[in-house]
């Protein structure tokens, strides 16, 4: 609990300094997906291809999806359809719950481990 708190502090600290005082962005336990990437992007959001599917966030190296924890499953799929079309790394932004961070990260890792996926993985915990 500790450790959550102290993340949650920092990341809302940030929010405070990145955007000079005062922040457009719901509390942190609301946020939506969208506002992840949003914050966290440091490249194009939601990047169009040519089969109009969208890219989270597509940076010089990364084409990378950011999903929920439990969602782990189809990040992987959508990471590696996303570095087929950009020609970039695929890469997945887990958005876990501390409570839960470990069980998925596990599963997430072992997918990728077992296959020889090769995917860059990022966790924020919300």
């Amino acid at each position: 609990m500790k450790i959550f708190l102290i993340t949650v502090i920092t990341l809302l600290s940030f929010n405070v300094f990145a955007t000079g005082g005062g922040t457009t962005q719901p509390p942190l336990e609301k946020w939506h997906e969208a506002d992840y990437v949003d914050h966290y992007c440091e490249g194009g959001v939601e990047h169009v291809l040519s089969d109009r599917t969208r890219v989270d966030c597509l940076t010089e190296n990364h084409a990378i999806e950011y999903d929920w924890g439990k969602k782990w499953a189809e990040a992987i799929g959508q990471s590696l359809y996303y570095s087929a079309m950009t020609g970039k790394k695929a890469g997945i932004v887990l958005i876990v719950n501390p409570r839960t961070k470990e069980r998925y990260l596990k599963r997430l890792n072992k997918a990728i481990e077992a296959h020889g996926l090769n995917i860059e993985v990022w966790i924020v915990e919300k």
